[in-house]
């Protein structure tokens, strides 16, 4: 079972004063697999740039792809496994094909099998646990409070540690 992720929603009451909106998990999830726990928790989806505030109702409450709308945003948290609890159990053109994600998915998958690249600038932020960034050349270790930036390159996320690994990702349609 994934991990429920606090989400908290800011907003306005009728006489335009800040209030807390909404706090609770956010229930716009999508597990890849179950066991081990790996899967994405959507916390808020804009649509359009610059973004509506005035607009109601829960935009992540639709089904969970891996790309952002087009000038839209997605900000997420994906949780990763160990890849030695996914040796045999990854089935990597169904997990992207359930996110709505085939065609970003590498042919090869030689590198890695989670090798992919979508149209967009992704900022990812370790949260807990560590993770390798694959390049096509080059990798490099992330533990919790690094930031990296992603911009439309062939990537995978490698969990080689024993442990769960947390990252929170904003993803920016791009060109």
């Amino acid at each position: 079972m994934l991990k429920p992720i606090r989400r908290i929603v800011t907003g306005h009451d009728d006489q335009g004063r800040s209030i807390i909106a909404s706090d609770g998990p956010s229930p716009n999830t999508i597990a890849v697999m179950e066991s081990p726990a790996f899967g994405m928790t959507d916390l808020w989806v804009t649509h359009d740039a610059p973004a509506d505030n005035a607009a109601t109702g829960d935009p992540a409450a639709r089904k969970i792809v891996l790309e952002p709308p087009p000038r839209g945003t997605i900000f997420r948290v994906v949780e990763f496994p160990p890849d030695v609890q996914l040796v045999g159990k990854f089935d990597r053109v169904e997990a992207f094909e359930a996110i709505g994600a085939r065609e970003a998915l590498d042919p090869d998958g030689s590198r890695h099998p989670g090798m992919h690249r979508t149209h967009s600038v992704d900022y990812a932020i370790v949260l807990s646990g560590e993770i390798w960034a694959v390049m096509d050349v080059g990798e490099t270790l992330l533990h919790a409070g690094d930031c990296l930036v992603q911009r439309g390159t062939n990537h995978a996320w490698s969990n080689r540690s024993n442990a769960p690994c947390l990252v929170a990702f904003i993803l920016v349609d791009a060109k």
